[in-house]
């Protein structure tokens, strides 16, 4: 997110008075403002009231209710602390066994509980990186890895998502990418779709992933907490998922936060495929991290049964939110006519949407335009680091009624140019 530059922590030390500097680099953080903040912030003191198209936040979407599922984890069986690294073999068999349910395979012996895949992909990091080896992104993506990177002291580098390809992997960039690291190029994480472009991993880019980081020594860390929210049936080239038989080492991610929307019952968990000898490494080692935090939660953990087996339940209104709010964004197109100056790009699942908008403007002069002249949320592109100028994203999570109203008046404003 572009953020100007402010005094390190926010001392300055040419003042007399202020001590040394007792902050490290890594947590130097830009705290200015983005655009987008500042402009909200203002709306919000003016008492304005606002159509949020950002919200993702599945506690406030209005989908399911998910009172019962939070209610389980009262239960007095957690009462009592288990302190297992890897986590409770029960939920590690449930997290495998709701693999084995989408046809995948998946040992529950070689599945690690944490407290979310934030935390997974820290100690994925801790694990395979010394400081300063390089971590390779996709770009698009969403803006977390830079700050988890950071603050592993963990350097990164992009590699393209081709856009006028349907956001396919730029295989030859990032090949290349992993010979400039000279050998300190530790992993590719994908995420799998894409947030937020929204497309899943070609089968042939699988293959030929695998090959890469195999050559060069690299593992592959696979984020698919979207993996389970395809829009209807997913062409036959597309991969439903990473778990199986690969060729490099390869981390699965997943957790409750997407799959059941309990964000706020914090687990996440991490499947390790490829081959043995590495997964057996890979495992012991985890079990060491892992018994250095200890950080899921017991509760959470006994309650993992019921909790996936009420996916479908769950999962269901939400490919269904996602659908309809999908078909209203396309309406809204569709009524805006052929010749109008803005389109939907392709998207294979996920929760988000991306607009091409004209250039007419910059990204932040479209998204304060809609905020001010109409109380319409939209995110710019740059949030997700797209390639150029000239794209919005929008989440398909909120109320149906709200979210159709609020893009009929986005796409009649952005197709005026």
């Amino acid at each position: 997110m572009a953020r100007a530059p402010f005094p390190r922590s926010g001392l300055r030390s040419d003042e007399p008075s202020c001590a040394p500097n007792p902050f490290t680099q890594r947590t130097d953080w830009d705290r200015t403002e983005n655009p987008l903040t500042t402009l909200l912030a203002d709306a919000k003191r003016s008492g304005r009231d606002l159509t949020d198209l950002t919200e993702s936040n599945p506690t406030r979407a209005g989908i399911v209710d998910t009172e019962p599922l939070v209610a389980l984890l009262g239960h007095p069986r957690g009462a009592t602390y288990a302190p297992l690294p890897l986590g409770h073999p029960k939920a590690r068999a449930a997290v495998a066994a709701s693999f084995h349910e989408r046809g995948l395979p998946a040992r529950e012996d070689r599945v690690v509980l944490s407290a979310s895949t934030s935390e997974a992909y820290t100690w994925l990091f801790k694990l395979l990186c010394e400081r300063g080896d390089r971590v390779l992104v996709p770009a698009p993506s969403y803006p977390l890895f830079e700050f988890l990177a950071r603050l592993e002291d963990v350097e990164l580098a992009t590699y393209p998502l081709v856009r006028e390809e349907g956001f396919r992997i730029d295989l030859d960039a990032l090949d290349r990418a992993a010979e400039e690291a000279q050998g300190h190029a530790r992993a590719i994480v994908l995420v799998h779709p894409n947030n937020p472009t929204g497309t899943f991993v070609r089968r042939d880019e699988a293959d030929a992933l695998g090959k890469i980081a195999a050559r060069h020594g690299m593992a592959l860390i696979v984020d698919e907490v979207f993996a389970e929210y395809p829009h209807g049936v997913l062409p036959a080239d597309r991969l439903p998922s990473f778990a199986g038989e690969r060729e490099a080492l390869t981390f699965v991610l997943g957790g409750l936060s997407k799959s059941l929307l309990l964000p706020q019952c914090k687990l996440g968990w991490t499947l390790v495929y490829g081959p043995d000898a590495l997964c057996d490494e890979a495992i012991a080692r985890l079990e060491l991290v892992a018994d250095t935090y200890l950080s899921a939660s017991t509760p959470v953990q006994l309650a993992l049964p019921e909790l996936l087996a009420a996916r479908a339940s769950v999962q269901g209104p939400v490919r269904a939110r996602t659908a309809e709010n999908l078909a209203a964004l396309d309406r809204a197109l569709a009524a805006a006519g052929e010749d109008a100056a803005v389109r939907r790009l392709p998207t294979d699942g996920g929760w988000y949407a991306i607009l091409e908008v004209p250039r007419t403007r910059d990204e932040d002069g479209w998204v304060e335009a809609l905020v001010r002249e109409h109380g319409i949320v939209v995110h710019p592109g740059y949030f997700f680091d797209m390639e150029r100028d000239g794209f919005l994203v929008i989440s398909l999570l909120p109320r149906p009624e709200i979210f159709a109203r609020a893009i009929e008046i986005v796409v009649g404003v952005v197709a005026k140019g």
